[in-house]
């Protein structure tokens, strides 16, 4: 290429946008930055250069500093100083702008979204509550953390969080999230890649940020029961009979939910949870009654999937239970009121989540259901017999409910007293 014509003045943008593409390469230098020139080709495109001695001794070269106009001619001047004062210090500018470069991938990668993305995809991956942890990450963690660095994330940043969120009278959900974020942060940093060294979580107590953890242990009484199973009736699949096999299982609501064809046996009359599913990662078999028998085989059958509860033609299984459960409240409380015409009935309150239907009956000592009697508008005499001579299932306390293995719920008979 033939050597560049060069002109010098103090360029303005007036001038630079003047200028046009002319038989030749040429330069026009810069009064103002040493160095600093316009290099404007044949073609008319114009480029930023810097001519200086890159390395000790090295002959003078040109570097571009960028297009013109993408690059306006202040942040020219302003570049073509800092590479001057790199270059003044032995700083090669090309290599410290590769380490910038480098720099800003690491802290791409280092951002809370990516390391929850990490966390999400290896970790909970083959966890049996991983839908459950994702959604909360997702919805509770990431829209404010998400493009911040994950070790920017301090205590007071967890703290208020959680202490919002059982400001808002949610202390089992704030109990759960402190628990997810513990574990996230206590994954990362033994991947030794994130360069996290710490906790935000270390220091930080539950029983002094959200209080004590309260145990719940109402079970459902008759009444209540027989409302749950009229609400069930009305409120249709997949959620009407979901809640029905909870009530007759007294599994928990993943298991339930995400139960396939394959884990059936009609004949056998039960259902063999897999270890992958379980919370203590051993199958789990679970006596079905002729009720449960009933209500599975009241299911419809999809070519397209394995799930018996889907909106997705059993390819998925049902994961969204807000609106049913407000929905389910509705009906139950509708059957209460007409069960009893007349009288006050309280609003309900239990939860259906991760370990229990109802309010925690997963966790109480005795859990009784009248299967026979569950549909009936008032109780039958053997339904008013303290628990007589119908069917129940017997559960042990919580710890034992904890260990799954010996405390697998049977079918049991009392009689009359």
């Amino acid at each position: 290429m033939a050597k560049a014509s060069t002109d010098k003045r103090k360029l303005t943008d007036r001038h630079l946008k003047s200028l046009k593409g002319g038989s030749i390469v040429y330069d026009i230098r810069d009064t103002e930055i040493r160095g600093l020139r316009i290099r404007v080709m044949p073609s008319g495109e114009r480029t930023f250069v810097l001519l200086a001695r890159y390395t000790h001794n090295g002959a003078p070269t040109r570097r571009a500093l960028g297009g013109y106009p993408s690059l306006g001619l202040a942040e020219a001047r302003e570049k073509a100083r800092e590479w001057r004062l790199l270059i003044g210090r032995g700083i090669d500018p090309a290599q410290e702008e590769e380490r910038k470069r480098a720099a800003q991938l690491r802290r791409q990668k280092t951002t809370f979204l990516a390391v929850a993305e990490d966390f999400i995809r290896e970790k909970l991956s083959s966890e049996r509550k991983r839908r459950e942890v994702e959604r909360d990450i997702r919805r509770e963690f990431i829209p404010g953390w998400g493009a911040r660095p994950v070790t920017d994330i301090t205590a007071l940043d967890v703290r208020a969080l959680i202490k919002r969120k059982r400001d808002e009278g949610k202390s089992a959900q704030a109990h759960n999230l402190l628990g997810h974020i513990r574990r996230l942060y206590n994954w990362a940093i033994g991947q030794h890649v994130y360069g996290i060294e710490s906790s935000p979580c270390d220091r930080l107590k539950p029983k002094d940020i959200i209080g004590k953890k309260v145990e719940r242990t109402r079970i459902l009484n008759d009444a209540e029961l027989r409302a749950a199973w009229k609400a069930a009736d009305r409120i249709g699949y997949p959620y009407g009979p979901l809640f029905k096999l909870l009530i007759l299982t007294g599994q928990r609501k993943s298991e339930v939910a995400e139960a396939q064809w394959s884990e059936i046996d009609i004949t056998k009359k039960v259902w063999t949870i897999p270890a992958g599913r379980m919370k203590a990662r051993a199958a789990h078999p679970v006596p079905l009654s002729d009720d449960a028998i009933a209500v599975l085989k009241s299911l419809p059958r999809f070519d397209g999937g394995e799930y018996l509860f889907s909106v997705q033609f059993g390819k998925r299984p049902v994961a969204a239970f807000s609106a049913a459960k407000a929905q389910f409240d509705a009906l139950m409380l509708k059957a209460l009121r007409e069960a009893n015409p007349g009288q006050s009935c309280p609003i309900l309150s239990f939860t259906i989540f991760g370990a229990r239907y109802a309010p925690d009956c997963r966790r109480s000592r005795i859990f009784p259901i009248w299967f026979a009697n569950l549909s009936s508008p008032t109780p039958s005499p053997a339904c008013t017999r303290s628990m007589t001579s119908s069917p129940i299932w017997m559960r042990s306390d919580s710890r034992s409910s904890r260990g799954r293995r010996g405390c697998a719920i049977s079918l049991s008979h009392r009689s009359p007293t």
